[in-house]
């Protein structure tokens, strides 16, 4: 898994782009390893995206990210989590993650309002217990 963090991403074809909070590639990260440049008219678009949509929202990339192929995004509206699939050109929200079939929506949501009340490291032990049980 390799995270581009918000990196910039153009196809000058639809001469659109977008530049996401983060991202990350996973099933295509030894395609785009070492690249100093995305060119995602030959490369893949990042397997999941996510948007932090606590001061302005991110609705209206959507739009460009399905145009470009991205197949996961996760929104966060500042109380809760969404996972949402491309399917047919469009997002649908979904309850598990595709890039992590074991991760849910709601187990994400948990994780963050934990990381709000409970310390880093009490918060960390509890997260790495978890993916040792889910893996």
């Amino acid at each position: 898994m390799d995270s581009l963090g918000s990196t910039t991403f153009r196809r000058e074809e639809i001469e659109r782009g977008f530049e996401p909070d983060s991202c990350f590639y996973i099933r295509h990260a030894a395609r785009v390893r070492g690249k100093k440049r995305i060119d995602l008219t030959i490369d893949p678009p990042p397997d999941l995206v996510i948007e932090v949509d606590i001061t302005s929202p991110s609705l209206d990339k959507f739009p460009i990210f399905a145009q470009v192929g991205v197949p996961e995004v996760w929104r966060f509206d500042g109380n809760k989590l969404t996972i949402l699939g491309l399917a047919e050109g469009a997002y649908r929200e979904r309850d598990t993650s595709i890039a992590f079939p074991a991760v849910t929506a709601a187990d994400i949501t948990d994780f963050i309002k934990d990381s709000e009340t409970m310390s880093r490291p009490e918060w960390v032990r509890k997260l790495r217990a978890w993916a040792k049980e889910h893996k």
